[in-house]
């Protein structure tokens, strides 16, 4: 691909409207990936000061990729929750800085990942 039509690509996402997010309900949080283990286990930090290992669940493991320092939705188990989680939703660059922009995670500003 040309650089032409990759900064093309980019502004055409930059410029997008985001008409629905996904964001936590219930007992799920924001985290921020901080390295991947393998088997489909990751280490968050996730937003309400915990550290979990969290694995890609079955259904969505051949769909969702993660990289360090992505943003995603952690589900915490019932049993073992303080350590353990599922990824569930991974947000794309254009969704964070939405979410930065409209308040919903302020911790997000102290970081310097995004």
């Amino acid at each position: 691909m040309s650089k032409k039509k990759e900064e093309a690509a980019k502004q055409e996402a930059l410029n997008q409207q985001i008409t629905r997010m996904k964001l936590p309900r219930g007992n799920q949080v924001f985290g921020i990936l901080e390295q991947r283990l393998g088997a489909s286990r990751n280490k968050v930090r996730c937003l309400d000061g915990k550290t979990r290992i969290c694995r890609i669940p079955g259904r969505l493991k051949r769909r969702l990729w993660v990289r360090q320092g992505d943003l995603v939705i952690v589900e915490p188990w019932e049993f073992g929750g303080e350590e353990k989680g599922d990824i569930i939703y991974k947000y794309r660059p254009v969704q964070v800085s939405w979410i930065r922009k409209k308040g919903y995670i302020k911790e997000l500003d102290t970081l310097d990942e995004f």
